[in-house]
């Protein structure tokens, strides 16, 4: 019987040994797991914290206009901005462990896991704040065993490379609200219309619980399980100390005011304006088009709200509503560059082509003032004369004939001045300057103020039958209005990435391009479109504008078939317009051809009402002095028009005008003088009618 009974002992002994050596084996393999999972994710680094957030535009007086999304709500915000009531009431709810572990709370996992078992169900979760960071930004969210592997080694990963503050923030700025609110920044916008910062307990409160099942707890779907919750968050937070009993009672007391409402949508402020943007961000700054979409990034750009809804209120109130009449509009500081207010059509969802960046049409006489300016640089003055009258170019290389015709087919039959012919618009003396200048000329002047668009050396390019974009033009005028520097449209002042590091801003340089004195006399040229009425008459071209015109500008119409265009500024504001088909049919109402004027002086007026009246400032280097229009003479007393009249110094008249002496002498002894064959019946040159100081 002892016999037996010492061979089972030995026996079990035999049994317990290796049970033991079994399990030294294990537990050093399992040891040896560790060591070696450890390794590999300490080799591999910290994982990428990057998630998808929202790109934020902002307006030149930091407004938010619109923002780049896919249907989520993303905005990080650090944790200083985030109210303390916030952060407390998540970690007492999800993990009040979360400072005290290495991402696995254990003994929370054990009673879990014990609570399932009894239930014979899952009804209790043990994920951690670290964990649920994980799955949030590497996993789905599917219940496989891959999944939860993966999750604990990425939750190893961050813990290992990351501080508990870095930790925190980042599963505040993904933890998913519903409502496509991601984050505690969209969450508190979209529930309460305020910063998480912003937030009082209660409100901190009725949101942390509603990460747990966003359907169920949102105050929004369901208030009564939503209350029941906060109610239970704010009794952890009494218990951990976080808050007093009086606290708590006062904010599950508080009656809360809910939302229910994104604070910014896309595409609502400046369409066109924020598509351009989109665009130098893609091609310019080389930006892909994912970063752009879900960078986070913050673009601070020119944009001017009170400008730009003036703009687009006089566009829709003086376009007729069932026209098929498209428009494009600019604004822009000539001295910086910056875009102030853009509308590249009369409706962004039916066409959200931009006729301002993308559409290439004919700016008619808009061109002139750059033809004239290079004249000027070559000797010609406001007072030089060409003769006026039908003329048929011909060429010595085989080229055909060309013929410009004034509107309405009127021409001077006399000299006129470049100031006449500026004044209006004498396409004669356009051609003539032209070619006198070589058609080259033109080219390469339109170049140096900013002009990229390719144009075609030909006789008619004086007229702008070359296709310009409206932003080329309002850019070119800008050299005129800054005194010559040289300015480029500028729509993007700083870039931020999702961190709040700059990775672009813009910086102006700035270049003289053209001769001050020059571009102040071609400016001050361009002010006698607007010149009121005189002896009974008035202007061609301001005409139909000057009953509304409380300041100095200077500008130019021009028109073809299909375009109505007009350009004019400030020294402190430049804008462009541009009406006409889009598929160049012929303007044929008259109304339809008032559009651009009416449209650029409305905007001119109210978006400069409340801003001084500045005027243009003659620079050194320049004269101004009385000329008689008519013959580019200094003006007499006796001449009937004196229009003060700037040049280059040392290219002003020297002649005084003796034409109207005659007429002084006679009126002296009220006789009439003696006729002569020329004096009997004068012929009157039809700009003289329509023009006096002419």
């Amino acid at each position: 019987m002892e016999i037996i009974t010492d061979q089972r002992f030995r026996k079990t002994m035999k049994y317990l040994r290796a049970l033991f050596f079994l399990a030294c084996i294990g537990t050093a393999l399992i040891a040896l797991c560790m060591v070696g999972v450890l390794t590999y994710a300490k080799v591999l680094g910290p994982p990428p914290l990057t998630v998808p957030q929202s790109t934020l535009y902002y307006a030149d007086d930091g407004s938010i206009i619109g923002e780049s999304h896919n249907g989520q709500k993303r905005y990080w915000v650090n944790l200083e901005h985030i109210h303390p009531h916030l952060i407390d009431a998540t970690l007492s709810i999800e993990d009040r462990n979360f400072y005290h572990h290495n991402g696995f709370d254990y003994k929370r996992i054990a009673g879990a896991a014990i609570a399932d078992v009894k239930a014979m169900a899952k009804v209790q979760g043990a994920s951690t704040i670290s964990q649920q960071f994980a799955r949030n930004l590497y996993l789905e969210h599917e219940k496989t065993w891959k999944r939860k592997l993966n999750e604990a080694f990425y939750t190893i990963r961050l813990e290992m490379n990351y501080s508990k503050q870095e930790i925190l923030e980042g599963y505040l700025n993904t933890i998913y609200y519903g409502n496509g609110a991601y984050g505690v920044q969209a969450a508190s916008q979209y529930y309460f219309g305020k910063d998480a910062a912003d937030l009082t307990l209660a409100e901190a409160s009725m949101l942390a619980g509603i990460p747990k099942g966003p359907s169920i707890y949102s105050p929004l779907a369901n208030p009564d399980k939503a209350k029941d919750r906060q109610e239970v968050i704010l009794a952890e937070m009494t218990e951990n100390g976080l808050i007093t009993k009086h606290q708590q009672e006062m904010a599950k007391n508080e009656e809360l005011t809910l939302v229910g409402e994104h604070q910014h949508n896309a595409l609502i402020t400046a369409p066109y304006f924020q598509d351009s943007v989109r665009q130098i961000l893609k091609n310019d700054l080389q930006i892909d088009e994912r970063t752009i979409a879900l960078g986070g990034l913050k673009v601070y750009t020119t944009l001017n709200l009170d400008q730009q809804k003036i703009a687009e209120e006089v566009i829709e109130t003086r376009m007729t509503e069932n026209s098929d009449i498209q428009v494009g509009f600019v604004a822009m500081d000539p001295k910086s560059g910056y875009v102030k207010a853009m509308v590249g059509g009369r409706d962004y969802t039916e066409s959200p082509f931009n006729r301002v960046t993308q559409a290439v049409r004919q700016p008619g006489s808009t061109l002139k003032p750059l033809l004239y300016y290079a004249a000027l640089e070559q000797g010609f003055t406001p007072a030089t004369n060409m003769f006026s009258t039908k003329t048929t170019f011909r060429f010595d290389d085989d080229r055909a004939e060309y013929t410009p015709h004034n509107f309405n087919n009127q021409y001077a039959e006399d000299n006129v001045t470049m100031a006449q012919a500026l004044a209006v618009s004498d396409n004669v003396y356009a051609v003539k300057t032209h070619l006198f200048l070589g058609e080259e000329t033109l080219v390469e002047t339109a170049k140096r103020f900013g002009i990229s668009t390719d144009m075609v050396k030909v006789p008619s390019l004086a007229l702008g039958t070359s296709g310009v974009k409206v932003i080329e033009m309002a850019n070119a005028y800008s050299l005129f209005a800054n005194g010559g520097k040289q300015v480029e449209p500028v729509m993007i002042k700083r870039v931020e990435n999702h961190k709040g590091d700059i990775i672009y801003e813009h910086h102006k340089e700035s270049k003289v391009v053209l001769q001050p004195q020059l571009a102040f006399v071609m400016t001050h040229m361009m002010t006698g479109m607007f010149d009121k009425k005189l002896n009974g008459y008035a202007s061609v071209t301001g005409n139909s504008m000057l009953k509304e015109v409380t300041r100095t500008y200077a500008g130019k119409s021009g028109s073809t078939g299909g375009d109505r265009w007009m350009i004019g500024y400030t020294p402190q504001l430049v804008s462009a317009v541009w009406t006409g088909y889009d598929d160049g049919r012929e303007l044929e109402l008259t109304v339809d051809k008032t559009y651009a004027k009416k449209i650029w002086v409305q905007f001119m007026e109210k978006a400069l009402h409340d801003k001084p009246v500045k005027a243009f400032k003659a620079p050194e280097g320049t004269v101004g002095v009385y000329m008689d229009p008519a013959t580019g003479k200094l003006a007499t007393e006796d001449c009937p028009v004196r229009r003060f009249t700037y040049f280059a110094t040392g290219t002003e008249p020297t002649e005084y005008c003796t034409e109207h002496l005659y007429q002084h002498e006679s009126s002296k002894d009220g006789k009439k003088p003696p006729a002569s064959p020329k004096d009997e019946k004068p012929k009157i040159p039809w700009y003289k009618k329509v023009l006096p100081w002419t």
